[in-house]
C-alpha cells in the first residue's frame, strides 16, 4: 500500500505520522512524504519516509498515485498553512480517489463540531488504529 503523508511549514505533524506508521513494521507500506516546502519534506524523510518530493506539482501528481493520504485537515483548505496549500493542491487532494485520513490539528479557521478535544497523542493513536483497520481489509 502506498501512503502519502502531506504536510507543510516544518513538517512536525507529518514527522509524527511517519514515525507512527514506521512503528507498524509493515513491509507492505510505502510511505511517500510530500512537503509543501523542502524543510517539511526533509524532516519527514529524516523521520523515516521511504521517498519524498516537494511542492505543488509533486503533491498534485502523487495524490493520484497513492492508496491513502494522511495529513492535517488544512491540506484540503485552499490558502491554509500561511498560503502553502494552494487552491490546486486543496482541490486535487479533496478530489483524489485515495482514501483520506485528516487530522483535526490545523489552524485554518475550520472547526469540526462534534469532535471531542483530544490530545495529539490520542489523535495519533486513533490514526494508527484506523490505518491498521484499513490494512486488514
Amino acid at each position: 500500500m502506498k501512503i502519502a503523508v502531506i504536510d507543510g511549514k516544518g513538517g512536525g505533524i507529518g514527522c509524527q505520522v511517519v514515525e507512527r506508521l514506521k512503528s507498524l513494521k509493515n513491509n507492505d507500506l510505502e510511505i511517500i512524504v510530500l512537503g509543501t516546502n523542502s524543510k517539511a519534506t526533509g524532516n519527514m524523510l529524516k523521520a523515516g519516509g521511504d521517498d519524498g518530493a516537494t511542492g505543488e506539482n509533486a503533491i498534485i501528481w502523487m495524490s493520484h498515485k497513492v492508496d491513502l493520504i494522511i495529513g492535517p485537515m488544512a491540506i484540503i483548505a485552499a490558502n491554509s498553512m500561511m498560503g502553502e496549500i494552494s487552491p490546486k493542491i486543496a482541490e486535487t487532494i479533496a478530489s483524489s480517489s485515495a482514501k483520506k485520513l485528516l487530522l483535526p490539528v490545523s489552524k485554518c479557521n475550520f472547526e469540526i463540531i462534534g469532535l471531542e478535544n483530544y490530545s495529539l497523542k490520542q489523535i495519533f493513536d486513533q490514526l494508527l488504529e484506523k490505518v491498521k483497520t484499513i490494512l486488514e481489509q
